[in-house]
């Protein structure tokens, strides 16, 4: 796998326990490694078993770790706005702007849109302090949209930018400056800002295209549901020129099982396992088995021997 690794799947098919058996893998390997969860439904603490919150944290010696928080960061995302708004705006609308952000912190999509920008942070800037930077995503409906917002934003970036340039130049002709529009257009404070936030997101799209520098790897059970969600995840990602390689089977019952109970779960899961195999021919599967007590630091060593291999 690459250096960046995104971990996606429907919700409770096992994803943090993956990212973190990779991450535990990774770190025995000596990479330094940070895995960081931006599910707003935070399992690394439980599975380490300590606090960990949205400070880097180190676990042990090359693995750190840190849980994006939904909240935190859409409020640093408003208020980061209106510091800006400050340098740039009249006062006289300063609370107006300010009144109508408090109404977007809190409005459909403002979580998603500031768990992105710190997600950008990581993805742009952690890179040169970490071998490896391991991503625990929430389910896949959530990610889908979270990593479709580059592509998403870039044109209403666009659209923003076109639409700022045409009211400078209508203040310019209403106004009579005699002050040439270019030079205008490239000391004004609000296109820097929206270009410099263009900029950011156009390499991030570059970033997560790039094969040789992201992996992405679905985990799923074999079972109906997370296999066709998987299916569509996988056709989703690739319509924006990100493609899966690896795919994680997790929690796979023992070969031999007692009782009808098992011997029928068994019978269906061979079935699935079929699917997944003939549906998914192309990827390299990881299979990984279910264990009999909960996931915490003393077994993710037994877990993490499923990856050998993958570098």
């Amino acid at each position: 796998m690459n250096k960046l690794v995104f971990f996606g799947g429907k919700g409770g098919v096992g994803k943090t326990t993956a990212s973190s058996a990779y991450a535990y893998h990774c770190r025995e390997k000596g990479d330094k490694t940070l895995l960081v969860s931006t599910d707003p439904a935070h399992s690394l603490c439980d599975i380490f078993e300590r606090k960990i919150g949205s400070r880097i944290t180190e676990i042990k010696e090359n693995l750190y770790a840190f849980e994006i928080d939904p909240e935190e960061e859409s409020k640093k995302y408003i208020n980061n706005i209106k510091r800006n708004m400050k340098d740039i705006v009249s006062p006289i609308i300063v609370k107006e702007i300010e009144r109508q952000l408090d109404a977007a912190a809190v409005s459909p999509g403002s979580d998603e849109s500031a768990v992105f920008d710190k997600l950008m942070e990581i993805i742009i800037d952690y890179q040169k302090d970490y071998d490896r930077i391991i991503i625990d995503t929430a389910p896949t409906g959530h990610t889908l949209r979270l990593l479709s917002l580059p592509e998403l934003l870039g044109g209403w970036m666009d659209k923003l930018i076109e639409k700022r340039k045409k009211a400078m130049e209508l203040y310019e002709m209403a106004t009579r400056e005699d002050k040439k529009m270019e030079s205008i257009i490239e000391k004004d404070p609000v296109l820097s800002k929206l270009n410099d936030r263009k900029g950011k997101m156009e390499k991030v799209r570059e970033i997560l295209t790039n094969g040789d520098l992201v992996s992405f790897v679905f985990v799923l059970n074999p079972e109906k549901l997370p296999i066709e969600e998987t299916k569509k995840a996988v056709t989703t990602l690739e319509k924006y020129n990100i493609h899966i390689k690896e795919l994680i089977i997790n929690r796979i019952l023992p070969i031999r099982t007692e009782g009808k109970f098992w011997e029928n779960r068994k019978k269906l899961e061979d079935k699935y396992m079929l699917e997944i195999e003939d549906v998914f021919s192309s990827k390299k599967l990881i299979k990984i088995p279910l264990i009999d007590e909960d996931v915490k630091m003393d077994n993710l060593k037994y877990i993490s021997n499923y990856f050998e291999g993958l570098d």
